[in-house]
């Protein structure tokens, strides 16, 4: 099967601590959405092994970098894995895929299903090789509908999903969130139904096939917040949550700065109503006096807000709100993360030696376990660091046997 891979799972201490220790995980993902589940997968005590072409993931490209493809989008969605480099078009490549999936407890893809049934990778071919296996697949469009088999990216789930109609019904502009909002939420989504799916294995032995699609998924990440009047048959209203959608929800300027506050509840209000001296704010009749008031006249209300806050500075305002148990807290840039105060405090950057990039900066996994930590076991690998086949040396094996 070519050096190196039929090691790849031997029977060795196991280095993890997680709650997933000693799941295997056979990780067929490339980009961010697929590479993120399956980082979180391995520090969670999972054993992935990621296949990769000859030319490796894409994003190992996108840098800057010390060595190439090893780039810092790479570095943060793909520790605590081992890459195996694999072409899947040669006999040799899939037999040693079906090899290593027949030791795998999970194997997860997002390459479209229609290509993985061409490499003869699909799913029952797989049950065939390991009929326990839990086969996840994270595609755009689920199947059965006219979308099923395109390819999608971030962008084009954030347009499809209503987020960048979002903005749109803000602003009158259309945007992208600029963040991979749909990658990382979809990814969340594999990690929990693989997770489901281990159980129910424990459970009962069966293994089972997995779709993810990520345009259903982002929708119904939508619409639990926007679904408004159409959450009920007859719908008794419009789509759309008023508060979220309001103009004027912040962040608010101050004589100095931004500040983000969350005057929300009655008791919130009725305490800002004392901060401003305004007794009579939450008075019956005004805007102010209910939840219900506010959220009908939400552009209102922060417009209320932006004007009031512009006369302190930020140090006045998060003083006076948190004695006052308002919710509030200044806008951070990304650079200012790093020097975060409370990110700092906890913790959540670690100064790590990588074997051939040297030291690197990571965030550790930020949920804590008191018996079953999580842990950073293995650094992020080159391409084929562990073992592969190419059609290089498929050739060269075919020549050897002649």
């Amino acid at each position: 099967m070519g050096a190196g891979i039929t090691a790849i799972w031997p029977q060795e201490p196991i280095l993890a601590s997680g709650p997933l220790r000693g799941v295997k995980v056979l990780d067929l993902t490339t980009v961010v959405m697929g590479p993120s589940a399956t980082q979180i997968l391995g520090d969670l005590g999972a054993d992935v092994v990621k296949i990769e072409t000859s030319g490796g993931d894409t994003v190992r490209l996108i840098g800057p970098w010390r060595n190439a493809g090893m780039g810092p989008l790479f570095l943060q969605a793909n520790r605590n894995k081992r890459s195996v480099a694999i072409d899947l078009k040669t006999p040799e490549g899939l037999a040693a895929l079906l090899a290593l999936a027949a030791h795998a407890d999970v194997l997860v893809s997002n390459v479209r299903p229609a290509a993985m049934e061409r490499l003869g990778l699909g799913y029952e071919a797989i049950r065939a090789a390991n009929p326990a296996i839990i086969y996840c697949s994270a595609v755009g469009y689920g199947e059965g509908g006219p979308g099923a088999g395109r390819a999608v990216y971030d962008d084009l789930m954030q347009a499809a999903s209503g987020i960048a109609g979002i903005f749109a019904a803000v602003d009158g502009q259309p945007r992208y969130a600029p963040v991979n909002l749909c990658d990382r939420v979809v990814g969340l989504y594999v990690v929990i139904a693989i997770m489901a799916a281990v159980q129910h294995r424990n459970r009962t032995g069966e293994g089972q096939a997995i779709e993810v699609p990520m345009f259903e998924t982002m929708a119904q990440f939508v619409l639990a917040d926007h679904s408004g009047g159409h959450a009920f048959v007859p719908p008794l209203g419009e789509v759309g949550y008023k508060r979220l959608l309001s103009r004027t929800r912040g962040p608010y300027r101050t004589q100095d700065s931004y500040l983000a506050v969350v005057v929300y509840t009655d008791k919130h209000w009725r305490a800002f109503a004392r901060i401003l001296g305004v007794e009579d704010l939450l008075a019956p009749g005004s805007i102010f006096y209910s939840q219900q008031t506010r959220t009908v006249h939400a552009e209102e209300v922060g417009a209320y807000l932006a004007q009031q806050l512009q006369h302190r500075t930020n140090a006045q305002w998060l003083e006076a709100l948190d004695a006052a148990d308002i919710p509030a807290c200044p806008v951070n840039s990304i650079d200012d993360l790093y020097e975060d105060p409370h990110l700092r405090a906890v913790g959540l950057f670690q100064e790590v030696s990588h074997p051939t990039e040297g030291a690197l900066l990571a965030t550790r996994f930020p949920v804590k376990f008191s018996r079953s930590p999580a842990t950073v076991h293995r650094p992020v690998p080159n391409l084929g660091e562990h073992g592969g086949i190419t059609a290089t040396t498929a050739a060269t094996a075919g020549e050897r046997r002649k």
